[in-house]
């Protein structure tokens, strides 16, 4: 903590900034549903919603290939667990279930990758079938959406960057028909956090 909160992201960034902090849930599970937009996003997130904010840790699902080498060892060290994205294992599940079921804050980048570019949120749809999960097993999770920003958007030493939380989200039902319009939702609680971020360091959407 202290080397990424005290060091890595002063010293790198020039203005951090957390804007909706209301939003986020100060106890009981949830699930943080953030934009990824650079590798950054791993030390900005606990800085805005980890334990010096709420109390504890942000777990990260993350994919498999991602948890490898130096950077496994190092995401391994900052919550990260795997997830086979194609081909997710009970085993993962039941772990991320017991997370929620057990008051814990989950972060899952629905996007399943980091987009750098301006192109339409498109998610994938494991973060709401795990909401689905969970409701089944009578956990409800509020699914709250994240927008990361940074200007420029490859961020350099010095740069600015900006987090948002929205107001969260809850799943009702199963099946497609809901699993989409949920996730239409999302996108749409995403785009809108995502917006106020890039206003907050300077670079706004044109088409929002």
């Amino acid at each position: 903590m202290v080397a990424t909160q005290d060091l890595a992201l002063p010293g790198y960034f020039r203005k951090r900034l957390v804007l909706g902090g209301e939003h986020l849930p100060m106890k009981g599970p949830v699930l943080l549903a953030p934009t990824h937009r650079a590798r950054w996003d791993a030390l900005m997130l606990p800085m805005a919603a980890g334990r010096r904010i709420s109390g504890r840790d942000c777990r990260f699902m993350v994919t498999r290939t991602e948890m490898t080498g130096l950077q496994g060892w190092f995401l391994h060290r900052l919550g990260c667990f795997a997830v086979d994205q194609d081909k997710p294992s009970l085993t993962t599940l039941r772990f991320a279930l017991d997370l929620l079921a057990s008051d814990q804050q989950l972060v899952v980048f629905p996007e399943g990758r980091i987009n750098r570019d301006d192109d339409s949120i498109v998610l994938e749809p494991g973060l709401a079938r795990l909401a689905q999960m969970a409701l089944r097993q009578g956990v409800q999770v509020p699914v709250v959406p994240v927008g990361l920003a940074y200007n420029p958007a490859r961020p350099g030493p010095r740069s600015r960057a900006a987090i948002c939380f929205g107001p969260a989200l809850h799943v009702a039902g199963r099946g497609r028909d809901h699993t989409d319009h949920f996730n239409q939702r999302l996108v749409e609680g995403m785009q809108a956090a995502e917006q106020a971020a890039r206003r907050a360091v300077g670079r706004p959407m044109e088409c929002l």
